[in-house]
């Protein structure tokens, strides 16, 4: 049978030389139901906000842990890289100083009791990083 014979609501797959209207996924006679597009503008839309806020508070929660972690990184390093003579205990508080020469060092001195310039209090904790008191 060609092609030009048969009726137009007549689904024939010329590829497979058979009648496959069971497989479209539209319909494909008269009396079936009408499909219509759903408008999805609306939910893409409201997902796209959604997604894009929620992106933006994990940037900025991971932005801030970021700020402390280097500020952290960097007391550290002042702290490692002033002068000391003795070992810390963990869990104890320090003060770091800087002298007139700009050289620091840490001690046991509370700024009350002294007149050195202050930069911070820190105790060491028990990973052994210095934290800001």
């Amino acid at each position: 049978m060609s092609s030009s014979k048969r009726p137009d609501n007549v689904v024939y797959n010329e590829e497979k030389q058979k009648y496959d209207a069971s497989l479209k996924p539209y319909a494909t006679n008269v009396g079936a139901p009408v499909i219509t597009a759903v408008d999805t503008l609306a939910w893409k839309h409201k997902s796209i906000h959604r997604v894009n806020k929620n992106i933006e508070t994990k940037y900025l929660e991971i932005k801030s842990e970021y700020n402390k972690m280097m500020e952290q990184f960097e007391y550290n390093q002042l702290i490692f890289n002033a002068r000391f003579n003795f070992e810390p205990i963990v869990g104890e508080i320090y003060h770091l100083y800087k002298r007139e020469n700009k050289e620091t060092f840490l001690s046991i001195i509370p700024p009350n009791e002294c007149s050195f310039n202050l930069i911070g209090s820190f105790y060491l904790n028990s990973d052994l990083i210095w934290e800001k008191s």
